[in-house]
């Protein structure tokens, strides 16, 4: 922060303006797969819900690998915005969306062997092997609009619009949950009709996402070069920054997937209570999230429009809010965190070991609340190699050795170890963020 640049109201309202929106976008999501639960978990056979379990985790690692699609669109976008640069709006649009094309054709055509892959480290039985297959080969058909989704998520945040994530992510997972009663209440399908009502809504999010993308258009000055798309080298900009993040991404997925690999060794009571507890965890980034998308988008545009006043009065408002958000959720957390452990599962055992470890998860809004916003503030401009050093440096130096370090405390051990990850990812990134700022590396007037 800057403290020399307090934020007015109108900074204070920007800020809001554009985090409100992304916070209802964000907490939409995990909604989402409690429906499909639910929706499984009241079929006569288990089998069905494990089977999208397993699907569903797949694709969550495949799609989130792809993340950058989103982040370095929003950065470049968002400068281009503030540059009031019409052609460039246009030519990021077109080149990310044939990025994501591409890449989601890819998936889609190597479906078969990531299926197997995942169900042979499931080690599932032969029942639930035959519904998840079935399950991940209708989903991969929806790969192409879910990549092109990102882009466009990506591209309306880029213009300070996140009203239009907000509509077409509640419009899209309402189409969904229908589409699944439909399917499997009132059709008989089973694991196969959840994956066909979600690609269903996929492909309905990129139409009216286009949609509401023409519109813009006709508001944004500026023309598509055509040669743009055809030439290796004006990819440059995409490439630079999507590289880093998707090294970020990968080395972030690597955590968790350590985190719940090392908790399943520790038993069936261990590993449940992880799950149970990581919701919060996803609470808490969905939350917070919402202020790093309003940073991302406001510095993007104070950036390309080299005003430094603007700039620091913006991140020193985000990290205002995203503070008292911060201190809020460890409040509430601290009060109904058992309340809410009693509503997720019904199993003592496991309410019993959630409890003991929920403490790590009342500090974890004050211990990661950094680490968010100062991603929102390098992906707005474009540092990325900084939160790729940061991040590989959190991963490596902090998180494995600590792990490592204490493993004779068991699962509190693990949970330290994943505090130290947001820990070391907000003070180092603080670091870079203040080298930046001494030294006036920001391109700001």
């Amino acid at each position: 922060m800057n403290f020399r640049y307090w934020p007015d109201n109108t900074t204070h309202r920007r800020v809001w303006q554009l985090a409100w929106p992304m916070m209802l976008s964000n907490i939409s999501v995990p909604l989402l797969g409690l429906v499909d639960t639910a929706v499984m978990g009241h079929l006569p056979e288990p089998r069905y819900l494990a089977a999208i379990a397993i699907g569903g985790m797949l694709f969550s690692v495949v799609y989130w690998s792809f993340g950058f699609l989103r982040m370095g669109t929003t950065g470049l976008v968002a400068q281009a915005f503030g540059r009031e640069d019409g052609d460039a709006i246009r030519n990021y649009l077109a080149q990310s969306l044939l990025i994501a094309f591409v890449l989601g054709i890819a998936i889609f055509l190597l479906r078969s062997p990531m299926t197997e892959l995942a169900l042979t480290i499931s080690g599932a039985t032969e029942a639930v092997v035959t519904e998840a297959r079935r399950y991940a080969h209708i989903r991969a058909w929806g790969a192409p609009a879910v990549l092109c989704n990102f882009v466009l998520l990506g591209w309306f945040v880029g213009n300070q619009n996140t009203r239009i994530p907000l509509l077409l992510l509640t419009l899209t997972n309402l189409l969904n949950i229908i589409l699944n009663l439909v399917f499997v209440f009132a059709l008989g399908m089973r694991a196969d009709g959840v994956a066909l009502g979600t690609v269903l809504a996929e492909y309905a999010s990129l139409g009216l996402g286009l949609w509401f993308c023409r519109g813009l258009l006709l508001n944004t000055g500026g023309q598509f070069i055509a040669r743009q798309l055809l030439r290796w080298r004006d990819y440059a900009a995409l490439f630079h920054v999507n590289r880093y993040l998707f090294v970020r991404t990968l080395s972030l997925l690597f955590c968790f997937a350590f985190f719940t690999a090392q908790g399943a060794r520790m038993g069936t009571d261990i590993v449940a209570a992880n799950a149970v507890l990581l919701n919060f965890l996803v609470l808490i980034s969905n939350a917070l999230d919402g202020f790093a998308h309003a940073t991302e988008a406001l510095a993007g545009r104070a950036l390309g429009r080299r005003k430094a006043k603007d700039f620091y009065q913006l991140i020193t408002a985000a990290a205002l809010w995203s503070m008292i958000s911060a201190l809020g959720m460890t409040l509430f957390f601290w009060l109904a965190g058992d309340f809410v452990i009693s509503l997720l599962t019904s199993i003592d055992s496991v309410r019993e070991q959630a409890s003991l470890y929920l403490p790590w998860l009342i500090v974890m809004p004050l211990i990661g609340v950094w680490s968010y916003l100062l991603d929102g503030v390098f992906i707005g401009t474009t540092q990325v190699k900084a939160m790729q050093d940061t991040m590989l440096f959190s991963v490596l130096v902090v998180f494995l050795p600590l792990w490592w370090l204490s493993q004779p405390l068991a699962n509190h051990g693990l949970w330290m170890a994943m505090s130290g990850l947001f820990l070391a990812r907000g003070l180092s990134g603080g670091w870079v963020y203040v080298q930046l700022t001494r030294h006036n590396r920001w391109g700001l007037a």
